[in-house]
């Protein structure tokens, strides 16, 4: 949503300048603020008349997992006391961009049949940064109906080397 993307664009933009010390600590807490902006009750809560800003504000803080420091309790009632606390999620995802881009690095979703433990992560991570040429932050999603194997999305770049895109392949060459 184009709209939603050019109002997050200046508080992402804003967030990155003034963490510039410290960048994967906030890239940390901004992706779990977004998380949290993303669930439709809270914002059904935060949108409510009878809410305050305080009441929003508490309520997230004490959701999140982990303790928040100043600079994210500052933004977060920026966020809320502009009424901008829907493009949350989205000031996240251009965040993370704006680090990636400076540290020349890629998100990679690894679509998995079965859960990844830390060596194999690290070693599908290795061959991967090979094979796209670049380091990635790589997150596993398991997704059951791929069979076995894994695909991998980094950006508009797809590797898939599931058996279910494997099946499919060999349908379409036995149906021609």
């Amino acid at each position: 949503m184009a709209e939603l993307a050019t109002i997050a664009r200046p508080y992402a933009e804003a967030l990155f300048q003034s963490s510039s010390k410290d960048l994967s600590g906030a890239s940390v807490w901004v992706d779990e603020l977004g998380a949290i902006a993303a669930d439709a009750a809270l914002q059904q809560f935060a949108g409510s008349p009878k809410v305050t800003s305080g009441q929003v504000f508490d309520l997230i803080v004490s959701v999140a997992k982990s303790t928040l420091p100043e600079q994210a309790k500052n933004f977060l009632r920026t966020v809320i006391a502009n009424k901008r606390l829907s493009v949350l999620p989205e000031i996240a995802v251009q965040f993370r961009a704006l680090k990636n881009a400076q540290t020349g690095s890629s998100d990679a979703l690894i679509y998995s049949a079965f859960p990844i433990d830390g060596d194999a992560l690290a070693n599908v991570a290795a061959m991967l940064e090979k094979r796209f040429g670049r380091k990635l932050n790589a997150s596993v999603v398991v997704q059951p109906e791929l069979i076995g194997g894994i695909r991998v999305v980094v950006g508009d770049e797809v590797l898939d080397t599931s058996v279910k895109a494997r099946l499919e392949q060999m349908k379409v060459v036995l149906t021609a």
